[in-house]
């Protein structure tokens, strides 16, 4: 364990430092999957890409939870049936 840490915090304080100048997240160091003082560098290209990825995933799990607390609060369940909930307006409209 000794050994993991000290090679966890040589990392974060000598290798991952913080450049104002440069975005969050974004070290000089840092090769290809985070690899520190790694060779092969990621193209410019793939990394908007992943980037933009990891965005719209971000986005998608955000309206997801949404919806199942809208669930939550009409059914009383969030993995309800939804055949259950018998106080919808619609159900006015089909027929017996």
């Amino acid at each position: 364990w000794a050994q993991m840490v000290a090679f966890a915090g040589t990392v974060e304080l000598f290798q991952y430092v913080d450049d104002p100048k440069r975005a969050p997240g974004d070290f000089e160091n840092a090769g290809f999957l985070g690899i520190p003082n790694g060779f092969v560098k990621a193209p410019a290209a793939t990394k908007e890409k992943k980037l933009a990825a990891e965005i719209a995933n971000g986005r998608l799990a955000m309206m997801a939870i949404i919806g199942m607390f809208f669930q939550n609060g009409l059914t009383g369940e969030a993995w309800g049936d939804w055949s259950l909930y018998t106080d919808s307006p619609l159900r006015a409209l089909t027929p017996a």
